[in-house]
């Protein structure tokens, strides 16, 4: 058994070359397929790159390179993504024949059948290959979304006039895209609503945005998963047929299982060993995120285990606290972090800690403009801090927890920033606090103070 990497830049025709490379791994007759990002051509119409070069299969990375040379890849391995989840380096998703079928069987029962595929995203990615896959095993249609100049509504628009009549329509888009699509309105809305389901994922969706969607008649499908499930495996907080949630007593993480899951990291024993475990016969994979069942039974996801933040003696999750910072009216973003206080409580290293910064600090950006002209930063429960942002000659960098953790820490967008393109849009916040009155949201007992524009 082998694996090829197979580069894709966007164009209709790289992904026709990974739709037949993928059609003979899964059916056995072909190597395991790794989607490479390749250098986009001249744009829509140019001939896009073959499978040589830099990027060829000669330029394996090396924990796939060596699980190849040594015999560990999984039986059934029919392809490979690159997952760094959210934080770290780069790992090697193993995907067998048997769970990507599963998974696409298991999508299409969800949704009330097969049925032609629009492909949005990134083929390199495990969103974009399922919606490659999910065609090729119904063997429906799969209308590629030309994005080497990238996302475009317009351009969903005409992609979908290609898409065959009488046959039931799906894709799969990232919040960013159907915010632009909403904003956009028109033709591209218009042929959005005509979707029997439009999968996100990718990101949270902010439930205003939801909202604004159903209101224009687009079936919104919330979507779960990850790399290590084969993609979304639980939809508007239900697992598919199959797909087994938990969480552990111990931490309140989230445990995914059933025949979705990835046959682990190929070349990152120790990684694997840590993240996926067999339980009854049934193969798990241990997520980094807490969640919690609602009283219907249905799963919420409350934000990232290491970004949860103890103060107070209380475990807070940001993300669960900017949700609560989204639905004030006026703030069209938030972004919470926890930073070490004088008596080094929180558990991240001091050396995360920009000068003059402690403990739980928000940021806001308001509704009313794209980018924030005003001052917008107050500190939680502490009073004003000063912003790292602050005197910045050109603010084009969005807000997240970068900024104010330091270089070292991992990177987290603020919750509802819309960005184009992988770029945020962004407030640029001041020194100097606001004047205008806080809004205090009580979260478990604690008050979170926020700029309430």
């Amino acid at each position: 058994m082998t694996v090829r990497a197979l580069p894709v830049d966007g164009s209709a025709e790289s992904v026709t070359r990974l739709a037949a490379a993928l059609r003979a791994s899964v059916d056995g007759t072909g190597p395991a397929v790794l989607p490479v990002r390749a250098e986009p051509g001249p744009g829509p119409g140019a001939a896009a790159p073959g499978d040589a070069g830099p990027a060829g299969p000669d330029a394996l990375p090396g924990p796939v390179a060596r699980a190849a040379a040594t015999g560990e890849l999984p039986d059934g391995l029919a392809a490979v993504v690159a997952t760094s989840g959210s934080t770290g380096e780069p790992k090697y998703v193993a995907l067998t024949a048997d769970a990507l079928r599963a998974s696409a069987a298991a999508t299409h029962a969800r949704l009330g059948g097969p049925g032609s595929w629009l492909l949005t995203l990134p083929a390199e990615h495990v969103a974009g290959v399922q919606v490659v896959l999910r065609a090729l095993l119904a063997d429906t249609a799969c209308v590629v979304q030309d994005v080497r100049d990238g996302f475009r509504p317009d351009g969903l628009a005409r992609a979908t006039g290609r898409m065959a009549h009488g046959t039931r329509r799906y894709t799969s888009l990232v919040p960013t895209q159907l915010a632009r699509i909403l904003d956009h309105g028109g033709a591209p809305l218009y042929a959005l609503a005509g979707y029997d389901a439009v999968l996100v994922g990718g990101a949270a969706l902010d439930p205003r945005l939801r909202g604004r969607a159903l209101a224009e008649g687009i079936r919104v499908v919330t979507t779960y998963g990850m790399s290590e499930t084969c993609g979304g495996c639980v939809y508007d907080g239900v697992p598919l047929d199959g797909v087994e949630v938990t969480l552990d007593p111990a931490d309140g993480r989230v445990v995914l299982g059933g025949p979705v899951v990835a046959g682990g990291y190929l070349g990152a024993p120790e990684a694997t060993a840590e993240a996926f475990v067999s339980d009854g016969g049934v193969r798990r994979f241990r997520t980094g995120d807490l969640g919690a069942f609602a009283p219907d039974g249905t799963l919420t996801v409350l934000g990232r285990v290491d970004d949860v933040v103890n103060t107070g003696g209380e475990k807070v999750a940001p993300a669960a606290v900017e949700r609560a910072l989204l639905a004030v009216d006026g703030v069209r973003a938030a972004c919470v972090v926890g930073l070490p206080t004088t008596s080094g409580a929180r558990s991240w290293p001091r050396s995360w800690c920009p000068p003059g910064l402690h403990r739980t600090i928000t940021l806001c950006v308001p509704r009313s403009a794209r980018r924030a002209a005003g001052p917008l930063c107050r500190g939680c429960c502490c009073g004003p801090t000063p912003c790292p942002s602050a005197g910045s000659a050109s603010p084009t960098a969005p807000p997240s927890r970068r900024s104010w953790r330091g270089h070292a820490a991992p990177e987290r967008s603020p919750s509802g920033v819309v960005g184009h393109g992988g770029e945020s849009d962004h407030g640029v916040a001041s020194r100097s606090p606001p004047p205008d009155p806080c809004t205090h949201l009580g979260v478990g007992s604690r008050s979170v103070r926020c700029a309430h524009p």
